[in-house]
């Protein structure tokens, strides 16, 4: 008895359920206008896809011209802030100070030469004598040396045969021989 109420409780149970081709059968048909509305979606993802895509690119793009956009804002304000300094008196004074190595009447200007080779630990006088015992140039010459050719007389020969040479034609013994 056991038996068969365990199989009758089963079979109510399969009946109320149904089983799982059933249920999916009876929730999902496949008629006509199922079909026409699927086909419509897949050409709908088609038609429209490309265009997404090429929208996602536009939008990408517009990101990156905003951001180049703003840099060059940041930069023509930079610009702008150093064109105002240069209106300032003391500023431009400043920086012929530093760059051109301009004074003002009554001063002094120091200019410490290759101040990076400097030995520190070097006691026997100046920091001017040790550069001109380095360099070799502590003497000044009192005569003005020469070269050994003439450079621009050179070149104003070599210019004036250049213009009063004809070329030899080797076919024609008239021309060759003048």
């Amino acid at each position: 008895m056991a038996r068969t109420v365990r199989r009758s409780v089963r079979a109510k149970a399969q009946t109320k359920v149904g089983t799982l081709r059933e249920r999916v059968s009876n929730a999902f048909s496949w008629t006509p206008s199922t079909m026409v509305t699927l086909g419509l979606i897949v050409l709908g993802f088609f038609s429209v896809g490309p265009q997404l895509s090429e929208y996602f690119t536009m939008q990408t793009q517009i990101a990156q011209l905003r951001a180049n956009l703003d840099s060059d804002k940041k930069n023509l304000d930079d610009t702008k802030a150093e064109k105002k300094r240069w209106d300032d008196p003391v500023f431009i004074r400043a920086q012929a100070r530093d760059r051109l190595f301009y004074v003002v009447p009554g001063e002094v200007s120091y200019l410490v030469l290759d101040a990076d080779g400097i030995n520190t630990s070097d006691t026997s006088g100046t920091v001017g004598a040790m550069l001109a015992k380095q360099k070799n140039n502590g003497a000044i010459s009192q005569s003005i040396g020469t070269t050994k050719h003439n450079w621009a007389a050179s070149i104003q020969r070599s210019v004036i045969q250049a213009g009063l040479d004809q070329p030899s034609d080797s076919k024609n013994p008239a021309t060759a021989s003048k």
